[in-house]
């Protein structure tokens, strides 16, 4: 009698620890799925896009006043930019407009770092040969020093690839006009104009 308890005993013994061990694999193979579940999610996350961006324009120099707003909206696969710009000591003049490939207005503008040219190419006119993305051009002024430009593109993209997202890129205003011709960026004279683009 004694010896049958014991057996009784024993195989309850290894019977609850069999259901114990098999309990223990069975989570550890649903943590495992669940985790790397989780980290397929993340991996295949889409990039940030975003419909519309702009930039707040401002004057980068005490001597002149500055004022500006670019627009950007998103129009199936092309971004369409309105910029308008009011700088009342260039009255009746045109002033050059590149993108800068630094988000940062730092330094008197210094900071936005040289144009923006994902695909290395030379620096010329808008539309014409080679010319870098960010080669926006001479924006004329009226009598009031104000001026705007519209311009529509698939070279830009809100977000997605880096070679085409404008977000964090910077808008300067120069002193003077683009010649189109010099390296790396038209003659085109000091920074008086400065701002990032940022996503809506």
């Amino acid at each position: 009698m004694k010896k049958t308890v014991s057996n009784l005993f024993t195989a309850l013994l290894l019977l609850s620890a069999s259901s114990f061990m098999a309990c223990n694999s069975n989570n550890s193979s649903n943590k495992k799925a669940s985790d790397s579940t989780e980290t397929h999610s993340l991996n295949s996350m889409p990039p940030l896009d975003t419909a519309h961006a702009m930039a707040t324009l401002s004057g980068t120099k005490a001597d002149t006043m500055l004022v500006g707003t670019a627009m950007f909206e998103k129009d199936g696969n092309m971004v369409k930019m309105h910029l308008e710009l009011t700088v009342p000591s260039k009255a009746n003049q045109s002033v050059a407009v590149h993108f800068h490939a630094m988000g940062d207005c730092g330094s008197m503008g210094k900071m936005a770092g040289g144009h923006w040219n994902p695909t290395n190419e030379t620096h010329g006119k808008w539309g014409t040969g080679s010319y870098h993305s960010g080669d926006i051009g001479n924006i004329p002024l009226d009598s009031k020093g104000k001026g705007m430009m519209d311009i529509k593109t698939d070279r830009w993209t809100l977000g997605g690839d880096t070679t085409t997202d404008i977000i964090g890129k910077t808008i300067i205003v120069h002193s003077g006009v683009d010649d189109y011709k010099s390296q790396p960026a038209g003659n085109s004279g000091e920074r008086i104009g400065c701002g990032v683009i940022k996503s809506e």
